[in-house]
């Protein structure tokens, strides 16, 4: 019965910032992230957090740059993009799967999520 509705991509020139959304219900003890897929490459992980342990983890690509949170009910998931580089472009997911602290990392770094969105278009311009 999960749903996730995302919503903020769009088009921006290099160094540029986009804040992506993805609305749901309210999430109690899941692992949330944002994946990625540019054209003629294969999904890749952003970024996890566990909102119970407030552990966050992101791939190296996109270390200080972006963001990963939730709202304080658990009802959004947003990413926080800043600096972004033309090889940032891609349609960017957001996924959820019942999960803990202790697990999230793993689930994310496989892919093993249950629930996805629909995808929200980035593109960065040079």
């Amino acid at each position: 019965q999960v749903q996730l509705v995302e919503s903020g991509g769009g088009s921006v020139q290099a160094g540029g910032s986009l804040r992506l959304s993805c609305a749901g219900s309210g999430f109690s003890s899941y692992c949330m992230a944002w994946f990625r897929q540019a054209p003629g490459k294969e999904r890749e992980g952003v970024a996890v957090i566990y909102s119970g342990g407030g552990s966050t983890y992101y791939a190296d690509s996109v270390k200080g740059r972006f963001t990963i949170s939730q709202d304080n009910a658990n009802k959004t998931l947003y990413l926080q993009m800043n600096s972004l580089k033309p090889e940032d472009s891609a349609i960017y997911y957001c996924a959820a799967r019942p999960g803990s602290d202790g697990n999230c990392y793993y689930l994310f770094r496989k892919g093993r999520m249950d629930y996805w969105g629909q995808g929200t278009q980035v593109t960065v311009s040079s």
